[in-house]
């Protein structure tokens, strides 16, 4: 398995991804922003550009994250 392209470790377990936070210019050269809920495991994966969002000292904190599969905000679970 391939690791997710990108990962942000955040410190509170709902998320707000529009794919260009770190993007001068924007929201415009993103995805609509969709707020997403990390749960037991400790991570969520944004649907539309794969960001992973690892909460901080949670179970995936650490982790190797090639080895951790796919992981939804609930609707491609």
């Amino acid at each position: 398995m391939l690791p997710p392209p990108e990962t942000t470790r955040v410190s509170h377990a709902r998320v707000a991804c529009d794919g260009a936070t770190d993007i001068a210019g924007g929201a415009a050269l993103g995805h609509p922003r969709v707020w997403l809920q990390i749960d037991e495991t400790g991570y969520v994966d944004c649907g539309y550009c794969d960001r992973r969002f690892i909460l901080i000292g949670g179970p995936a904190d650490g982790a190797d994250q090639s080895q951790l599969r796919d992981h939804g905000d609930g609707a491609g679970r």
